[in-house]
């Protein structure tokens, strides 16, 4: 199976119902932390367990240290995937309301530690849901605790220092997932200092999506990251963003469009910035 795979709203409620299949919500808002256990509250679709990028898909922040989204710990996420139901065989199908990111996040940390199979991003997430007409539940699922158990895969990370050492490789091919604007430096809404890290290519993580919503086809998806890899080994490639999320999406739609699962410096802009020594540039 691939790694990276996409279901339908119609597939997915054909599906709905399939003994051991696992649905997160994974809703979140950067301005309003509540916003998604909120609007789970609100409707969901049916089965569908919460999953919060805060509490649970990220760990302790460390001011000064990390960056404002931490990986969790290891153990501390595998009990929140047996608390949802996963067990090693299970079917997981991952939405949120925007263009992805945190289903994105949620999908690169099941495969950090060892679920690569059939697990699904709901292409064009909650709002393709309601584009289908279909309906939202109000009720809370009936979970039965899950035995999933895995190793984090550390091959798939970069610490701040081993990028460091990097920066001076040519093979490396290192993407940020922000928009550009920030990217160059000319804005930075979130974050103390603007810029990127020196080297990096501009890859902002919605242009991997339609005018829909929807993922690019893989074909268009290759044509894109073809371009930034010339030809560099797309294993040489690492991709970061401002926090260690909307990265994830950008490492999905390389696996959609046939590339190996690229590596992750997941601490990000905004652990980067945490040290003097290190470098940043601004412009493109």
């Amino acid at each position: 199976m691939p790694i990276a795979q996409l279901i339908s709203p119609n597939a997915l409620d054909a599906r709905k119902e399939q003994p051991g299949l696992v649905i997160l919500d994974c809703r979140f808002a950067l301005e309003d932390p509540d916003y998604g256990q909120r609007s789970y509250a609100e409707g969901h679709i049916a089965g569908a367990r919460f999953a919060d990028l805060e509490r649970d898909l990220s760990g302790k922040v460390i001011k000064g240290v990390t960056g404002r989204h931490p990986l969790p710990e290891p153990a501390a996420l595998i009990e929140r995937l047996q608390a949802w139901g996963i067990n090693a065989d299970s079917d997981v199908v991952l939405y949120d309301d925007g263009p992805g990111a945190y289903a994105a996040r949620a999908w690169w940390l099941l495969a950090w530690l060892g679920k690569r199979d059939g697990v699904f991003i709901l292409d064009g997430g909650l709002k393709a849901w309601h584009a289908a007409g279909l309906p939202l539940s109000l009720d809370a699922p009936s979970v039965s605790r899950g035995n999933f158990s895995g190793q984090p895969d550390m091959k798939l990370l970069l610490s701040a220092e081993q990028l460091q050492k990097r920066l001076a490789q040519p093979s490396l091919t290192l993407l940020d997932a922000r928009a550009l604007p920030r990217f160059k430096g000319e804005v930075e809404p979130i974050d103390p200092i603007a810029g990127h890290i020196p080297g990096a290519q501009c890859a902002a993580f919605t242009e991997n999506l339609g005018s829909d919503g929807r993922f690019l086809p893989a074909d268009q998806l290759k044509q894109r990251f073809a371009a930034k890899l010339g030809d560099r080994a797309p294993a040489d490639l690492v991709a970061y963003c401002g926090s260690g999320v909307t990265a994830c999406h950008n490492l999905f739609a390389l696996c959609l469009a046939g590339y190996p699962l690229g590596s992750l410096y997941a601490g990000s802009w905004s652990e980067w910035i945490n040290e003097p020594s290190r470098g940043i540039a601004t412009g493109e």
